[in-house]
């Protein structure tokens, strides 16, 4: 196990070493690659990621609290039992990952790639997914309360069951995805009718 504390990294290659069950805190990593790296069990709190290389890299059961994750690439990353407890994500991309069993707690998934992404059953109350692209997602069963949805892509995405109930969702595009079964509140259901060209007096 390793320890690193108020350092900063510059398009470093972290990628053939191993940074399993190690702990950072208040580092700064800009452009480096930890691709197809173990970074499984690790630890993150307040560090920030810049643009970083993540494709192929084990994040298994990895815990990170108000850290930041910017514009990184998460493709083919699996993230199996990790968490992320208010970090920032804005701008990564999460093609192909396995986010099963992920747990996120609040934070702000803004302009995110979730394409067809796996969040069933997923406790997602409160997160922010500003213009987040979440088509094709498998959201059924997920708790979305009071989340910020605001012009976010939802195209095809499977809403079954799930729970948007006090969430913003202003420039959403109702007329792309099934709305059966999800729960939603009056002032979404308001959204759908002006959606689909009624007008609400």
């Amino acid at each position: 196990m390793f320890q690193h504390i108020n350092q900063n990294y510059t398009e470093v290659d972290f990628s053939i070493q191993d940074l399993r069950y190690g702990e950072l805190i208040n580092c700064i990593f800009n452009r480096c690659s930890f691709a197809n790296g173990s970074l499984e069990e690790i630890t993150s709190s307040n560090c920030r990621f810049m643009e970083c290389d993540f494709r192929g890299t084990l994040l298994n059961g990895s815990i990170h609290k108000e850290s930041a994750f910017e514009n990184c690439n998460f493709s083919s990353a699996n993230f199996f039992v990790s968490k992320f407890e208010d970090c920032k994500m804005m701008g990564s991309e999460f093609p192909n990952s396995n986010l099963d069993g992920i747990s996120i707690i609040q934070g702000d998934w803004s302009y995110t790639n979730l394409r067809h992404a796996r969040l069933a059953r997923q406790d997602l109350r409160g997160v922010k997914f500003f213009e987040a692209d979440l088509s094709g997602a498998n959201l059924e069963k997920s708790d979305l309360r009071n989340s910020d949805l605001t012009m976010a892509i939802l195209a095809k995405a499977s809403l079954q069951g799930a729970d948007v109930r006090g969430s913003i969702m202003e420039g959403v595009d109702f007329k792309t995805f099934n709305l059966t079964g999800m729960r939603m509140d009056k002032e979404q259901c308001v959204l759908v009718a002006l959606s689909h060209g009624a007008k609400v007096v």
